[in-house]
């Protein structure tokens, strides 16, 4: 649900409108429902933009108003969705993580045991990044150095991802018994995966699947029954 960020009035009657129809209560049978969606759709349309904007390398340049243009929505509206330029920014940190984070999390939350699990993990990681989605990383990372509230929200996505890779050792580990603690196992491995990521980037002879395979290995060969 959208709501008003101080000073920023819808600037055109359609803007106006547009904002009723976002705020509008969802009443059953009355086609509410319908017109909220309005504003939904306006809000996605500026993430978009954002995001075009950010993969094309124009990160040191993002403002909302230029956000606004490329979405055809007025600068009004776009702060009527968005407080500032970091909440829009934020807003893309969430919007991406069905690219790279939700797809991890179903391999290792799928059917199966550890072995299973992690050749569907393997799978994802060595399979090529989009370059739109490798560029939009870069720029927020680059954003993340100078604006506390993007570095926060993208810690926690990483948290989030590096989590996974917890979550694969510790059906390891529940599956061969023991008391092995799988956070430092699975933080290796997150740290080894973004390592061989930067360096596949530069480098395009690095054989990441091999990499990743024998040390996924080698760590959870550490892992065994109880003594």
């Amino acid at each position: 649900m959208a709501t008003q960020a101080t000073g920023a009035d819808p600037a055109t009657p359609q803007d106006a409108a547009m904002a009723q129809d976002a705020t509008a209560p969802r009443t059953p049978g009355t086609g509410r429902a319908r017109t909220s969606a309005k504003g939904e759709q306006t809000r996605a349309r500026l993430i978009a933009a954002a995001r075009i904007l950010l993969a094309g390398g124009e990160a040191g340049r993002f403002t909302t108003r230029n956000v606004a243009a490329l979405s055809g929505v007025s600068h009004g509206m776009c702060h009527y969705h968005f407080a500032d330029r970091t909440d829009l920014i934020v807003a893309v940190v969430a919007d991406i993580r069905p690219e790279w984070i939700t797809p991890l999390e179903e391999a290792v939350a799928g059917p199966g045991g550890y072995a299973e699990r992690a050749e569907r993990v393997l799978t994802l990681l060595t399979r090529p990044e989009s370059p739109d989605l490798a560029r939009l990383h870069a720029a927020l990372h680059w954003l993340a150095l100078n604006d506390e509230r993007v570095r926060v929200a993208l810690e926690a996505e990483y948290g989030r991802w590096r989590s996974c890779f917890v979550r694969l050792f510790r059906a390891l580990v529940d599956e061969r018994g023991g008391d092995t603690d799988p956070a430092p196992l699975g933080e290796a491995f997150a740290a080894a995966v973004d390592g061989i990521a930067a360096i596949g980037s530069l480098d395009g002879t690095v054989d990441g699947t091999r990499v990743l395979r024998t040390l996924l290995d080698s760590l959870a060969s550490t892992v065994g029954p109880r003594h």
